[in-house]
């Protein structure tokens, strides 16, 4: 049903890994087997389809997708009439069946008197009528993704505020508070992997201090992330060129999210500069 939650619904299997075709041609539908063959089966894929002038060929067209050897399963979102009143109304938009009828309520019943049949043959019906849009997020989750798939990936980054600030920051932690190795003879030249500039930057009971209360703070945010449906997480470290304590926590946070079963990334994008 238009209103019920297809674009999040595609949105949320497009993060858990599928390929996702949106507002899928009726007429198109069997000729996305070859497709799926093509990926060699590394990632499921989605047709996305609302009400059309075809709608009635949708469930043949699903039949001959299944007569092809592919694994097909249908999913229908649908919610209740004044539920979609209010959506509509809320976001302003126009129901695509209104110019055929006299009001929205209208449009609705008669989109879901065309799609009654569907419904019918439907593997999974999910009736949005009391979800937010975290709530169909988890759903979709648990009904489609690969349990391994289910964590927020997270990304820590290292960089130097005289480069600018990344715009892709969820959580930004500035660490120019702590021992400069730059103003050190022997550390200048080296960077936050080495182990002498590691220990000039953490050993201090100020750092001692930042590494556990932040991590406290991680062990609270990061599950919180996860259960909104957060598909990537960047937790960035600044300090002034990049290179030595941004590094060093960057690397430090890694190891500790590692330790708590988690697979960080790390990027350190000013360190050549």
């Amino acid at each position: 049903m238009s209103g019920a939650g297809r674009t999040q619904a595609g949105n949320t299997l497009e993060d858990l890994g599928w390929f996702v075709i949106d507002n899928m041609p009726v007429e198109l539908i069997p000729k996305v087997a070859e497709l799926g063959r093509f990926s060699g089966g590394s990632a499921g894929l989605a047709l996305v389809t609302g009400t059309g002038d075809d709608i009635g060929a949708l469930s043949p067209a699903v039949e001959e997708l299944r007569g092809s050897g592919a694994s097909v399963h249908t999913l229908f979102l649908e919610a209740s009439t004044p539920v979609l009143v209010r959506r509509y109304r809320d976001t302003r938009r126009r129901h695509p069946l209104l110019g055929l009828t006299a009001s929205t309520e209208a449009a609705i019943d008669e989109e879901r008197r065309l799609l009654s049949g569907v419904r019918e043959r439907a593997d999974m019906v999910i009736d949005t009528s009391d979800m937010n849009i975290h709530d169909l997020r988890r759903r979709i989750t648990e009904m489609f993704a690969n349990p391994e798939d289910t964590r927020t990936q997270i990304t820590l980054l290292s960089f130097g505020f005289k480069h600018g600030v990344p715009a892709d920051a969820d959580l930004l932690f500035d660490c120019r508070f702590l021992p400069n190795p730059h103003w050190e003879e022997g550390l200048r030249d080296l960077t936050g992997l080495d182990d002498e500039v590691q220990h000039y930057v953490t050993d201090s009971d100020l750092a001692t201090d930042f590494i556990s209360r932040t991590e406290h703070l991680l062990d609270l945010l990061v599950p919180a992330y996860e259960t909104e449906g957060k598909s990537v997480l960047t937790i960035a470290f600044g300090c002034t060129g990049g290179h030595h304590r941004s590094v060093t926590l960057a690397e430090r946070f890694a190891g500790i999210l590692r330790d708590k079963g988690f697979s960080p990334r790390v990027r350190h994008r000013d360190i050549e500069r």
